[in-house]
């Protein structure tokens, strides 16, 4: 069975929609550990309910963020997942560390990739005046959201959007496609080449996500 480790920082919602796939079976894999920088996470505590190993290591308890970003990491590798997947995580990770892990971190990001990198997205786009907005799945790098892009999911900007508003739909697009890229790499159709995403071997622009939930 593919083996996924979760990293979140918060409520958890993408962790839900994957715990409710795997659930109702549609995708085949298992989450053999949720691990976290803040104790009081919310992802945790689903993590527990749903009978998964769960752990928070504190950054405050390292001296710098590489060596708590090797401490999470190695508890990671414990757990032997073939793949990490990064779910509302807030923090850099260091690059010794994600090279390391090359082609096995990924994250999902509320936006359209490489438009609007960091926080308050939503704002970003709206301030932008985009017509388009949506979430990204990508390979994790050091770079702060720059790594390869393997997937994505639009909404349209609508006239009187706010922030608020905009977030919750495209938050109905980045649950399925998170498990739909999942779904992919627990095929084996998705790996990170030298010259960026491959999807069944070969080079690859983002997939995208379809109204059918699946790729297009």
């Amino acid at each position: 069975m593919y083996r996924i480790a979760v990293l979140a920082s918060g409520r958890g919602s993408n962790l839900q929609s994957l715990l409710d796939a795997i659930a109702g079976g549609s995708l085949p894999a298992e989450i053999v550990g949720v691990f976290s920088d803040r104790s009081k996470a919310q992802a945790l505590q689903r993590a527990r309910d749903a009978g998964i190993a769960a752990r928070a290591l504190s950054p405050k308890a390292f001296e710098t963020r590489a060596a708590f970003d090797a401490a999470l990491f190695a508890a990671i590798d414990t757990v032997a997942p073939d793949l990490i997947v990064c779910a509302g995580y807030m923090r850099l990770v260091d690059a010794q560390v994600v090279e390391a892990h090359r082609g096995r971190v990924i994250n999902i990001h509320p936006s359209l990739l490489p438009a609007f990198k960091g926080l308050h997205t939503h704002q970003q786009a709206l301030d932008a005046a985009a017509a388009e907005h949506g979430a990204s799945v990508h390979f994790l790098t050091p770079e702060l959201d720059g790594g390869p892009v393997i997937a994505q999911a639009r909404v349209d900007v609508h006239a009187g959007d706010t922030a608020e508003s905009l977030a919750a739909r495209v938050l109905l697009r980045e649950h399925p496609l998170l498990v739909e890229t999942l779904r992919w790499f627990a095929a084996g159709r998705i790996s990170l080449a030298e010259d960026g995403v491959q999807i069944d071997d070969e080079a690859s622009d983002p997939l995208q996500l379809a109204a059918n939930q699946r790729f297009a």
